[in-house]
C-alpha cells in the first residue's frame, strides 16, 4: 500500500475554519472545500451554524488558562507527557452534527470559533484543531480575544488558519503528515 494514500486517509480533512462576531458576522473565513461554491452559499451555512450554535454553552471562561496551566504543572510534576492531559481541556467546546457536518466550536466574548469537517471525521482531532485555533488566536491578542483587536490583527490571524490547515489537511505533531509531502 502506497503511504501516502494511508496518510490521506488517516489526515483529518477539514472543509472550513469560521471566526464569526457575536451577530454572525464574518471575522475570519477560509473554506477548504467546494461544498459551498458561491459566496451566498457560504454566507448561508455560516448564518445557518450561528443560529444553531448561539444559544449553547460553549463559552469559555477566563479561568480556563489557569485550569490548562494547572494541569501543565501536574504533568510535569508526575512526568507524564502534557500533550496526553490535552483532552481533559479540550472537552469546553460542543461539537454538533449539521447538515451531515460536524461543526466543533467555542465561544469567547465576542467571537465565535468554528471548526467543520465531513460527517467520517474523528471529533477529538477536529476539537484539537479548534483548540490550537483558539489558543493561537488568544497568544497573537495576547489575550484580548475581542473583534476590535482581531479585526485589527486579521492578517496575523489569516496566517495562522493558513499555517494549521493546508489544503483541506489539518497539521499536527503525529505519525499523520500532510498527502502532498514527499
Amino acid at each position: 500500500m502506497n503511504p501516502l494514500m494511508k496518510s490521506e486517509e488517516s489526515c483529518p480533512s477539514i472543509k472550513n475554519i469560521l471566526l464569526l462576531d457575536s451577530e454572525g458576522k464574518r471575522v475570519a473565513v477560509k473554506y477548504f472545500s467546494d461544498d459551498w461554491p458561491t459566496l451566498n452559499a457560504k454566507l448561508a451555512f455560516e448564518k445557518s451554524v450561528f443560529t444553531k450554535t448561539q444559544k449553547t454553552s460553549a463559552r469559555t471562561e477566563g479561568d480556563n488558562y489557569l485550569y490548562r496551566a494547572f494541569c501543565c504543572v501536574v504533568c510535569r510534576f508526575m512526568f507524564i507527557h502534557v500533550s496526553s492531559l490535552f483532552a481533559v481541556y479540550i472537552i469546553k467546546a460542543e461539537i454538533t452534527m449539521f447538515d451531515n457536518y460536524i461543526v466543533v466550536y467555542k465561544f469567547i466574548h465576542d467571537l465565535h470559533f468554528y471548526v467543520t469537517a465531513g460527517d467520517e471525521e474523528n471529533e477529538l482531532i477536529l476539537a484539537t484543531v479548534l483548540q490550537g485555533f483558539f489558543d493561537a488566536v488568544g497568544l497573537l491578542l495576547r489575550n484580548d480575544v475581542e473583534k476590535r483587536t482581531a479585526l485589527e490583527n486579521l492578517d496575523l490571524i489569516l496566517l495562522c488558519i493558513d499555517e494549521i490547515v493546508d489544503g483541506g489537511y489539518a497539521f499536527y505533531a503525529g505519525t499523520c503528515y500532510h498527502p502532498k509531502m514527499k
